[in-house]
């Protein structure tokens, strides 16, 4: 498997610190609002990266956090102001002001927003979703080790500031040097004076008196922690100080992850992450999406306009992860019919006796995908063993039902009755774990006269990706 490591500024080897165990931290969503399709698109990388490793039969452990804290309007590092907002308020207090909630409460509607738009796209659970507000205590443990290691000082206003000057290797992601960066122009001057240098960012923030939610005692003082403090303290807590890859969007590049390497790095005194992978920017009909332009688009978007939310998924999978993509309503609509016709092909062969994969398709989808996610040309071989007259059906069916495996669009959906609301009885279950048997052992001649066997006592029987599917005729 080869990713495109930002750090490296190449396509390299993906080999797990542990054999045969990748670990992944994925960057996860400020749940302040709903998580658009190009959030969406980056979160998709991950579950794509696991799928691929559990394809190779390799185990997977995956950390996506959830930020609910911390994460302020201004948060470029340098005192300037992203997405053109405000002074420095915490997003997820600001929205909960206009919505007139508590803080939690809001975090936690579009966090389980998020998750239902997880779900309808079809990634895989993440093993673990810390929260920000939930992981103080080993936050204030990592600003402590920081601080005892000389790279964190409490500045003129009561915050804890990392000390960007003692960590020499600063830049290495983004290519961003100390001595080229510039402050902002929030303060006079350009330079807060509550750092020693404009280019520290806050580990932990002082809280004013005006701020009654979201704040912690620590030993600084009340306050709440930094944005990037999180993501560092969380992935050593649950993945140790060896991460083989760390997902996010090409704008966490830097500051966040140029700031959560360093942070983590100087806790620990090794390079924790060994490879930083970023997903491109997602434009809609060309344009950024925005509010003031009008075009953010959501998964339940997609949904209310009759689609299969899986057809959005197809249209990120038709372009490469780390390519910047142009998303229309035309192409999500020329992948739902992509997506019909393969479901409808393959519920034709499922009929039929199975085949064994032919060694060449599936050695061509595994190098496309092992070749930097080249998802794009994984879809190419789909639709040449479609086209493939001398290839039986039932061995179309199999690959497709195999490929699925990293593609996730739910080739082998059916429609009917799926006999899942009282048990089966026992001799037809015996016969289905039989079956079950027979095809974890490649013995398609026994799986075959298993499943005649099974329709002749009135039960069809379809292979899908996930297990057998069984219903009554």
């Amino acid at each position: 498997m080869k990713l495109y490591d930002t750090r490296a500024r190449e396509a390299v080897d993906i080999i797990p610190v542990r054999e045969r165990h990748l670990t992944i931290y994925a960057c996860g969503p400020t749940v302040y609002r709903d998580a658009h399709v190009g959030n969406m698109r980056t979160f998709l990388l991950s579950d794509l990266i696991s799928r691929l490793a559990q394809l190779h039969g390799w185990r997977t452990t995956v950390v996506q956090n959830i930020t609910d804290v911390g994460h302020m309007a201004d948060d470029t590092g340098l005192g300037g102001i992203d997405e053109g907002q405000g002074d420095g308020e915490d997003r997820v207090l600001r929205q909960a002001s206009d919505e007139g909630k508590g803080a939690l409460a809001v975090a936690r509607h579009y966090e389980d927003a998020f998750h239902r738009d997880l779900g309808a796209l079809n990634v895989h659970p993440a093993d673990h979703y810390p929260r920000a507000s939930e992981s103080i205590d080993d936050m204030i443990d990592l600003i402590t080790t920081l601080m005892e290691n000389g790279h964190a000082y409490i500045g003129n206003d009561g915050s804890v500031f990392f000390d960007a000057r003692s960590f020499a290797d600063y830049g290495a992601i983004s290519g961003n040097r100390l001595e080229e960066l510039r402050p902002g122009h929030r303060f006079d001057g350009g330079v807060d004076p509550a750092k020693r240098f404009h280019a520290d960012w806050a580990l932990w923030k002082k809280a004013p008196e005006t701020r009654t939610q979201l704040v912690w005692e620590t030993p600084w003082g009340v306050g709440f922690p930094g944005w990037h403090t999180e993501c560092s303290a969380m992935s050593l807590k649950l993945l140790g100080e060896s991460i083989d890859v760390h997902t996010g969007g090409i704008d966490l590049r830097f500051p966040h992850h140029e700031d959560e390497r360093a942070q983590s790095n100087a806790a620990t005194g090794r390079d924790v992450v060994r490879h930083w992978v970023h997903a491109e920017h997602l434009l809609f009909d060309g344009r950024k999406m925005s509010k003031s332009a009008g075009n953010v688009v959501l998964v339940q978007d997609v949904i209310d306009r009759g689609l299969d939310p899986l057809a959005l998924r197809l249209a990120f999978l038709q372009h490469r992860y780390r390519q910047q993509m142009n998303l229309t309503w035309s192409v999500i609509e020329g992948a739902q019919t992509t997506l019909d016709r393969w479901r409808s092909r393959v519920a034709q062969w499922a009929t039929s006796p199975s085949a064994p994969i032919p060694d060449n398709y599936r050695e061509e989808f595994l190098a496309a995908a092992d070749d930097d996610l080249d998802t794009p040309r994984a879809l190419q071989v789909l639709r040449s063993v479609e086209r493939d007259s001398e290839l039986a059906d039932g061995a179309k069916f199999e690959f497709f039902a195999w490929a699925d495996r990293l593609l996730g669009i739910d080739l082998a959906r059916r429609v009917g009755q799926v006999v899942d609301e009282e048990p089966l009885p026992e001799a037809i279950a015996v016969l289905v774990e039989e079956r079950a048997q027979a095809r974890a052992s490649k013995d398609f001649a026994t799986s075959d006269r298993i499943r005649d066997e099974l329709a002749a006592q009135g039960f069809s029987v379809t292979d899908t990706p996930d297990g057998q599917v069984v219903e009554r005729s």
